[in-house]
C-alpha cells in the first residue's frame, strides 16, 4: 500500500529543486498545461530551416530553440536572468549560437538590419520597434506570448483579485497595435484559452516559484498557511484547474 506523501515531503522537495532554464518536465505527472493548436515549436523550427541570420529573444534556458533540428548559419539568442544565460551557452554553443547576455531595458544589442527572423517563445515584454530595427526589410518576427489573465485562478488565490486591463501588453489587440506604430505588418495573430491543472502542492510551489512573475516574491514561508489551504482543497477536491491564455503573433517588415 502507497503511503500518501505529506504536505510538508511534497513543499520541501518542490522548494529545493532547481528552477533554472525553461524546461518543465519536472512537472510531469505533477501537472498538465493543454498545448496551442497551431505548435509553436515546430513552426518555429520550420522558419529557422529557412533562415539565413536568425535572433531568439528571452531564449531561457536555450530548451525551445534547441528543439530545432536545423539552424542558420548565423544564430544568436539573448537572455537576462545569469543563472539561464550560462545553462543556454552550455546547451546552444555546440551547435555555434551565441548567447548574449541582456538586460531588460536596454536595446538589443545587433546592427540595424542584422537578421530576416526574430523568434521568442513566452517573452516577458515586446520591443516590437527595436525588433523592426534589427530585421531586414522582408524579415519575419514570430512569437508565441503569454495572453490576458493568464493562470489568474491560482494568481488570485494567493493574492486576491486582480485587475484585467482591456489594454494591457498582454492583449493581442494591443500588441497588433504596437507592432502596426512599429511599422511592421501583421499576419497572423490568434488567441486560445487552454485549461491548466495541478495535481499537487509540490506542483503549485515548482510553478510559483519558476515562473516569478504570476506571485511577485513569492516565498513557502510567506504563503505556508495558503499552500496548505490549497493542498486540502486539491486532497479533498482534486486538481486545482486554472485557464491558460497564449496567443500567437506574426509580423513581417515591409520590403
Amino acid at each position: 500500500m502507497t503511503t500518501e506523501r505529506t504536505f510538508e515531503d511534497l513543499v520541501a522537495e518542490a522548494d529545493a529543486v532547481s528552477v533554472d532554464g525553461w524546461d518543465f518536465s519536472w512537472l510531469d505527472g505533477r501537472a498538465t498545461e493543454q498545448r496551442p493548436s497551431w505548435g509553436y515549436q515546430r513552426q518555429m523550427a520550420a522558419r529557422l530551416a529557412r533562415a539565413r541570420a536568425a535572433l531568439d529573444i528571452e531564449t531561457g534556458g536555450g530548451e525551445v530553440l534547441n528543439g530545432a533540428e536545423t539552424l542558420p548559419r548565423v544564430m544568436a539568442a539573448t537572455e537576462s536572468w545569469p543563472p539561464n544565460v550560462a545553462k543556454a551557452t552550455k546547451l546552444l554553443r555546440p551547435r555555434g549560437v551565441v548567447v548574449v547576455a541582456t538586460d531588460d531595458e536596454s536595446p538589443l544589442p545587433f546592427a540595424d538590419e542584422a537578421f530576416d527572423l526574430v523568434t521568442s517563445r513566452h517573452p516577458v515584454d515586446t520591443d516590437f520597434t527595436d525588433i523592426a530595427r534589427v530585421l531586414e526589410p522582408g524579415g519575419t518576427y514570430f512569437s508565441q506570448q503569454v495572453g490576458p489573465a493568464s493562470v489568474f485562478e491560482l494568481v488570485e488565490y494567493f493574492l486576491g483579485p486582480q485587475p484585467r486591463n482591456s489594454r494591457g501588453i498582454r492583449q493581442p489587440d494591443y500588441a497588433r497595435e504596437v507592432a502596426t506604430d512599429a511599422g511592421l505588418d501583421v499576419l497572423d495573430l490568434r488567441l486560445e484559452n487552454l485549461r491548466t491543472e495541478f495535481f499537487d502542492i509540490g506542483a503549485v510551489v515548482y510553478f510559483l516559484r519558476k515562473v516569478i512573475w504570476m506571485v511577485p516574491g513569492f516565498t513557502v514561508e510567506q504563503y505556508r498557511d495558503r499552500l496548505h489551504e490549497l493542498h486540502e482543497q486539491i486532497r479533498a477536491k482534486g486538481p486545482f484547474v486554472a485557464t491558460t491564455t497564449r496567443y500567437l503573433i506574426e509580423a513581417r517588415k515591409p520590403a
